[in-house]
């Protein structure tokens, strides 16, 4: 068995999380130790996100200042895997000649070949994204014992013009239905209280199966073989969500009363040049639905602003859609550009000025938006999934209401001599509080 150190930086989005993790439960089998601290590390591994410009430029950072370990450090090896070589390709090896190896996002299951210095060095494996495996036996070395990102498919077989993912991971290939079950047991056995359901277009899972049900039907039976364990699915999309989605998520207290439904536009005009299948109208009845059969529900989008050919009009009218229905959480990007991307080639690019004014025109709105929903949340009772101290008496958490990493926290006081919570359980607390994004209670 080896003995040697091996330190993994997981960048970019959840999904990346699980793969991080898988890559560090095949090492951990192998007999590699896992370091939190780079400078400790014999071999370090950097999985890269290439989803927008900032994102390509954090990856490169991030290898830059990490390759400095094998110049004044123990490290001898660098391996970068993920996003970055599969959108690059083999141009990478010479852009960057301080990686030893460079693994695409289909060769994963490489990592231990890698680690171990069995490839050539410079070398740049790139199989097909659909071969991916999707091994039911696979160990997660995870980040946190009480919340996981569950992986329930990969790929994605929408062609959204300015989205590069289909192009790095592949057609959709949702996992058996009894797979994620199964590694959804073994989780909440392990004491996880929080799964979160994570893919590409989450919502059409099951879609490219020959049997097995649909999303709603993993949903249900997730809700009841895993019922110790709070379950909220993220990366939803406006059309692939379903009438029976929303019923199951009303049917099952474990279910978060959580939809996250990136909408990226609400101007037709946007929508259409974004190959968006969907209008201004279909969205308000969406949300109308779910507000009806769930009136706790928390509603987070995504908006991309600045995208080619967005003029003043279609801005005020994304403006005036955000200002109707008031979402609980709001990302907003702008727009960004790479000549491999469909939507580089649409004329009337936005100065990116003008679209970072309009980020901040949307995002100072949705401040306000977000202050006033949850000031309405002071006075009530809410389960918090207790998270870290921050000071003796005051801990952060956070509700069914609010996602990890994404969204707001609720700091829960306990004072002295007041009631106990444990890290990583629900405690009851009372909402006293309320800031532009985050909430304040005590435990009762």
């Amino acid at each position: 068995m080896n003995s040697t150190r091996l330190y993994i930086e997981s960048l970019g989005c959840a999904r990346n999380q699980v793969d991080s993790e898988t890559m560090a439960g095949q090492l951990r089998l192998a007999g590699w130790s896992m370091v939190q601290d780079p400078a400790r590390a014999d071999v370090i591994v950097v999985n890269t996100c290439s989803f927008v410009e900032s994102a390509i430029n954090e990856s490169i950072d991030t290898i830059l200042e990490l390759a400095r370990h094998k110049k004044l450090g123990r490290c001898r090896r660098l391996v970068v895997a993920g996003c970055l070589p599969e959108r690059f390709r083999d141009a990478i090896v010479d852009a960057l000649p301080e990686v030893d190896q460079f693994l695409g996002t289909g060769a994963f299951a490489r990592i231990t070949e890698a680690v171990a210095g069995k490839m050539p060095r410079g070398s740049c494996l790139l199989p097909d994204p659909d071969s991916i495996p999707m091994d039911p036996k696979t160990v997660r070395e995870r980040v946190q014992a009480h919340t996981a990102y569950l992986k329930i498919a990969e790929g994605c077989s929408r062609r959204c013009t300015y989205c590069i993912i289909p192009q790095l991971r592949g057609r959709q290939k949702s996992r058996p239905m009894e797979q994620i079950l199964e590694e959804a047991r073994k989780l909440v056995a392990d004491g996880v209280r929080e799964l979160n359901l994570v893919a590409q277009d989450t919502t059409a899972y099951g879609r490219d199966l020959d049997a097995g049900g649909g999303f709603d039907t993993l949903l249900n039976r997730l809700a009841e073989s895993a019922d110790q364990s709070w379950i909220r699915f993220l990366y939803g999309h406006p059309e692939s969500i379903t009438d029976r989605v929303i019923k199951a998520v009303a049917d099952h207290d474990n279910l978060c009363p959580y939809f996250d439904l990136p909408v990226q536009h609400a101007a037709a005009n946007v929508l259409r040049k974004m190959n968006r299948h969907y209008d201004r109208e279909q969205m308000l009845d969406l949300f109308d639905r779910i507000r009806a059969a769930v009136p706790d529900a928390a509603i987070r989008t995504t908006l991309i602003v600045g995208f080619p050919g967005e003029t003043e009009a279609d801005f005020q009218t994304l403006m005036d859609f955000v200002e109707q229905v008031r979402f609980d959480h709001l990302g907003v990007f702008t727009y960004s550009d790479a000549e491999d991307l469909p939507s580089h080639r649409l004329p009337d690019h936005v100065p990116s000025k003008v679209a970072q004014m309009r980020y901040d025109a949307l995002m100072e709105k949705q401040m306000q938006i977000s202050a006033d929903n949850l000031t309405a949340m002071v006075g009530r009772t809410v389960p918090v999934l207790v998270e870290n101290p921050c000071e003796p008496h005051l801990f952060e958490g956070r509700s069914m209401r609010q996602a990890p990493e994404v969204d707001g926290l609720t700091f829960v006081r306990t004072g002295p001599g007041g009631p106990d919570v444990v890290l990583g359980q629900p405690a009851l607390v009372r909402i006293t509080d309320a800031l532009e994004y985050d909430l304040i209670g005590a435990a009762l």
